[in-house]
């Protein structure tokens, strides 16, 4: 079994946002494999059941991801092994994608509590290339919460199939 976890901030107001491509990946995930999200609310999440994985869209709040995925994992009795966590990274060039195991957060919250609650950083990331912004008077954390446009949401939508299920 596997915990596949899109990282994003719930509220329609963050739905097409950058930091949001974790929730994007996986709704169209969910969308090509005829699959419901779920609301499971002792794990502070939205799921949908595939087979033996368990597609995970956390409804805390991007920086407390950490307690959902422990939650889950914890219940599920996973190795971190058994975890993978997709994430947008404004230190991948736009639409690229990264598999890695054992990294350090590089900077995002999210990321960084998921590591913190769960006490290690061995698990699986899927790195969604968002980009840095062009003007350079725009501070990142703003740039996270800033929209894909209609074009950037269909290539990050697009990336899906780099995720196997």
């Amino acid at each position: 079994m596997r915990l596949i976890v899109g990282l994003g901030n719930p509220g329609k107001e963050y739905e097409k946002c950058r930091h949001n491509a974790g929730f994007i990946l996986l709704d169209k995930l969910a969308e090509e494999k005829g699959l419901k999200w779920k609301k499971a609310s002792k794990f502070e999440s939205e799921i949908a059941e595939f087979q033996e994985d368990v597609l995970v869209k956390p409804q805390t709040f991007m920086n407390n991801s950490g307690d959902a995925v422990s939650k889950l994992v914890n219940f599920y009795k996973l190795s971190p092994d058994d975890l993978i966590v997709i994430h947008d990274d404004v230190d991948l060039s736009f639409g690229s994608v990264k598999k890695q195991k054992g990294k350090n957060a590089a900077g995002h919250h999210g990321v960084e509590d998921i590591m913190e609650k769960l006490g290690t950083k061995d698990f699986w990331r899927v790195r969604v290339g968002i980009g840095k912004p062009e003007n350079v008077n725009i501070p990142v954390d703003k740039w996270v919460l800033q929209d894909f446009s209609e074009e950037e949401l269909e290539k990050i939508s697009r990336l899906s199939s780099e995720i196997e299920l």
